[in-house]
């Protein structure tokens, strides 16, 4: 089926979503999207049977798979949203894809540039729909800071900054810790703040890097500036060993924009021009993180587009080149790597 055919069947009614993953995250989305007038979740699909049925039924979800083929094969599903853990969304989202399936894959795209790429191709061959699950992009204050950053507000862009970090798990059994699975604060976290600089900036022509490894390899506290050849720098951290304040500001020429903790979630922001009162600027949508993600798949689906303007496919694999280069010069490798 083409983007177009299944734009002019989804219009009128529902788009159905099968969930593949029964985690925290998977569960939130699902909480969330159930409450969208023109959504319904229909199917969920784990490797465990029992733990789909579990989650089936906390949601009232009528179909629950043991397994990753009969949700990807369901007629009845329009879309698939990945929320496997990093190392599966390769795999997980290839399968959608090859069984015709447009997929909405949580962050980070995949462990490594190399497999993002290969979704992208594999969704373009096909003509299919494939975005990655940034959210913030889709946040309507961050929607409405970059229009202004765009106009001018604050000049041109000088410095970006912005950190993530909490204390993490401890012990090396756990999926953060552990090599095999994507670990490290980087892809956890540090995508958001790599994610909001190249948002505003593009993809840097540098980038440099120090962190504090695990004995299991994954890094724990790390430093990331990236540079461009205009003059802005940013500098980034994410860590899994300190509870960081998780806030953002821009730096322009004439002026500067901050973003309160819980910056990548923001639901306001202040701006600071020379020679004038600060402003803030705030969002009266109602809804919440997630559903801005689901409504911009679900819009997109209706008009035919396979790719969204507001998360490019094109800055995906410019974000996952950027978190490439920066374990390069930590030294961080995954078996994925090889």
């Amino acid at each position: 089926m083409t983007a177009g055919q299944r734009a002019q069947e989804a219009q009128g009614r529902a788009v159905r979503w099968g969930v593949l993953a029964t985690g925290g995250i998977a569960a939130r989305f699902t909480a969330e999207v159930r409450e969208l007038p023109d959504a319904e979740v229909v199917a969920v699909a784990s490797r465990s049977e029992a733990s789909a049925k579990e989650f089936a039924g906390r949601f009232g979800i009528p179909r629950a798979y043991g397994e990753w083929a009969g949700l990807v094969n369901d007629p009845e599903v329009d879309v698939v949203y990945v929320a496997t853990p990093h190392s599966a969304h390769r795999t997980a989202a290839g399968l959608a894809l090859a069984a015709g399936k447009p997929v909405l894959c949580e962050k980070p795209f995949t462990l490594n540039a190399r497999e993002a790429g290969e979704l992208v191709n594999l969704a373009r061959e096909h003509g299919l729909f494939l975005m990655e699950a940034m959210w913030t992009y889709c946040n309507p204050v961050i929607r409405r800071l970059t229009e202004l950053v765009r106009d001018g507000a604050i000049g041109d862009i000088q410095t970006v900054q912005a950190d993530f970090g909490f204390p993490g798990p401890t012990d090396p059994t756990h999926r953060l810790r552990d090599p095999a699975l994507g670990g490290g604060a980087l892809l956890d976290l540090g995508v958001y703040p790599v994610s909001f600089a190249q948002l505003l900036l593009g993809e840097p022509d540098r980038v440099q890097a120090e962190a504090l490894l695990s004995p299991e390899g994954i890094d724990l506290n790390t430093g990331i500036l990236l540079g461009w050849n205009s003059g802005a720098t940013a500098l980034l951290t994410c860590s899994l060993t300190a509870p960081t304040p998780v806030t953002a500001t821009i730096s322009g020429t004439t002026g500067r924009i901050e973003l309160p903790s819980g910056f990548f979630a923001a639901d306001r922001f202040t701006l600071h021009r020379e020679n004038a009162a600060p402003e803030e600027f705030t969002t009266d949508t109602p809804l919440y993180g997630l559903q801005h993600e689901a409504t911009e798949v679900m819009r997109c689906l209706r008009t035919g587009e396979t790719e969204s303007p507001l998360v490019p496919l094109d800055g995906t694999l410019a974000v996952m080149r950027t978190l490439d280069a920066v374990r390069d010069r930590i030294g961080v490798r995954f078996p994925a790597d090889a």
